[in-house]
């Protein structure tokens, strides 16, 4: 099938299996989500995991079994790529915020800039916290001050855990 132009409803109807069967095996293993899913054209099948506990290659190789095991190949022609989203890949869903409490931080706004420890994920926002050094209101000299602020996802431009060696 590699090449050829394949029927839409072909492609639906293998989008669906895929689906399902990725469902069933994320259902099976609920430390693990989904961060991204594709079909390309040439019937490479990509999915993006993570997991509340990080993602070992085990875990790419139980969902990769789960859904190559299960699809016939004289039927289909296809090839699969399961990943996990990687250290240094943004933060797009809230299972990810959540797993990363306590974590540093920089999320990029339309607004402003952070680099703040993450210590609240919601449905709805996350709450950052840092300290910072301001003037004094009187006399001279600077004084540092804890500062918060809750951000809603939709103003969230990026966001990525800070990485430290």
């Amino acid at each position: 099938m590699r090449g050829l132009k394949v029927p839409s409803f072909y492609r639906i109807m293998f989008k669906k299996i895929v689906e399902q069967l990725l469902d069933e095996s994320l259902l099976e293993r609920k430390d693990l989500f989904l961060i991204d899913f594709d079909i390309l054209p040439d019937n490479t099948i990509r999915i993006v995991i993570d997991g509340d506990n990080g993602v070992l290659v085990e875990d790419c190789m139980y969902v990769s079994r789960a859904i190559e095991h299960n699809i016939d190949r004289d039927e289909h022609d296809f090839s699969l790529e399961v990943s996990s989203a990687g250290a240094s890949a943004s933060l797009t869903i809230y299972r990810q915020f959540v797993k990363n409490i306590g974590r540093v931080l920089q999320v990029k706004t339309n607004d402003n800039d952070y680099e703040a420890e993450l210590v609240d994920a919601t449905n709805d926002e996350i709450k950052l916290k840092w300290k910072q050094r301001e003037p004094k209101k009187i006399g001279k000299g600077k004084i540092t001050v804890q500062k918060e602020i809750n951000i809603l996802y939709k103003d969230i431009k990026e966001a990525k855990v800070k990485i430290k060696f």
